[in-house]
């Protein structure tokens, strides 16, 4: 008589497989839990591990001891320049804050796509995931991206000088609010990372993510933003709300001599061949407090003359990163 084991295979070993089978079950349920076996692996020195990034909830009403509105967010686009290219994706995530930097509640969240004016370059396909065939037919809603956007106090970017631009293509809502950059205005290298784009702020966090999806990268954005390490003072996002309430200062060594360019470059200026709109010249953007300081160095050690007066431009939030044309 056929046994119900032999029914599975044709060969005399089959009846000792249901044994292994049971045994390796037997194993599977005495093993350690998801949490154990991580902390096992991380105990060992040899392992770094990455969870991997879970998306805030929605709620429906926000606590009230954060009274302040955010919105973080991300655009893809068909290229770099906001004046001929198309954004072909944005995402946006309402959330509330105090006074202090801190992050309270997610309060709302839209992604939406947008077929462009042209074919999506098949670099940008590459990078982004995003083919001619999802957008086809896609148009971004505006009145809900304008629902997040009017109450918002500050609207933070990771490139917030490459995606205002494209935003205020989009709705000329976006020219009315404070912009805060998540790249350029928090001192990443001083809390330990060892590179600011948000793919490695986000590892070097312990997480890992679907990067180049406008969302998911609003998502992992702000995670990084309210993760305090153990020798940290204040969150990212504390340091970046600061930074966005101080004025800044962009002074431009207009007709500075060719053979100190290197000098300018050691002390943070940045070259501007004025297609923005700025002066053809070098610049550097600083505090407030320490415009005196920089006008000394421009006298003494690049114009050589104490009545050297380089133009200046004064800027708030509400006027950072804005495209110049």
């Amino acid at each position: 008589m056929t046994s119900q084991l032999d029914m599975f295979s044709g060969n005399p070993q089959a009846a000792s497989r249901p044994q292994t089978s049971r045994t390796r079950f037997q194993r599977a349920e005495g093993a350690p839990n998801e949490a154990e076996m991580v902390r096992i692996l991380e105990a060992t020195g040899r392992f770094q591990i990455l969870r991997k990034l879970e998306p805030r909830h929605v709620v429906a009403v926000a606590r009230p001891d954060y009274p302040l509105q955010g919105v973080i967010l991300d655009t893809e686009t068909t290229g770099l320049d906001a004046r001929k290219d198309d954004v072909i994706e944005i995402g946006l995530i309402g959330f509330t804050f105090n006074i202090e930097g801190d992050i309270g509640d997610v309060t709302a969240v839209y992604g939406g796509l947008q077929q462009p004016s042209a074919a999506i370059p098949h670099d940008i396909t590459r990078l982004t995931g995003i083919t001619d065939a999802m957008v086809e037919g896609q148009v971004i809603d505006m009145r809900a991206v304008r629902a997040l956007v009017e109450p918002a106090d500050l609207i933070i970017a990771h490139n917030a000088g490459f995606d205002r631009p494209f935003c205020e293509a989009l709705s000329p809502i976006f020219a009315r609010k404070a912009w805060a950059c998540s790249n350029s205005e928090i001192d990443w290298a001083m809390r330990g990372y060892e590179g600011t784009k948000l793919g490695y702020l986000i590892n070097q966090s312990g997480y890992f993510h679907l990067g180049h999806r406008a969302v998911d990268d609003c998502f992992a954005l702000l995670e990084v933003l309210d993760r305090c390490r153990p020798d940290d003072d204040r969150s990212p996002f504390a340091e970046l709300y600061e930074a966005s309430t101080t004025s800044r200062v962009r002074i431009f060594a207009e007709n500075a001599p060719y053979d100190l360019k290197d000098r300018l470059k050691e002390r943070g200026y940045r070259w501007s061949d004025g297609s923005d709109g700025r002066p053809k010249s070098w610049w550097i953007e600083i505090a407030e407090e320490a415009v005196e300081e920089e006008l000394r160095f421009l006298r003494s050690d690049i114009y050589q003359w104490q009545d050297a007066d380089p133009p200046q431009q004064r800027l708030t939030a509400f006027d950072r990163f804005r495209s110049r044309k």
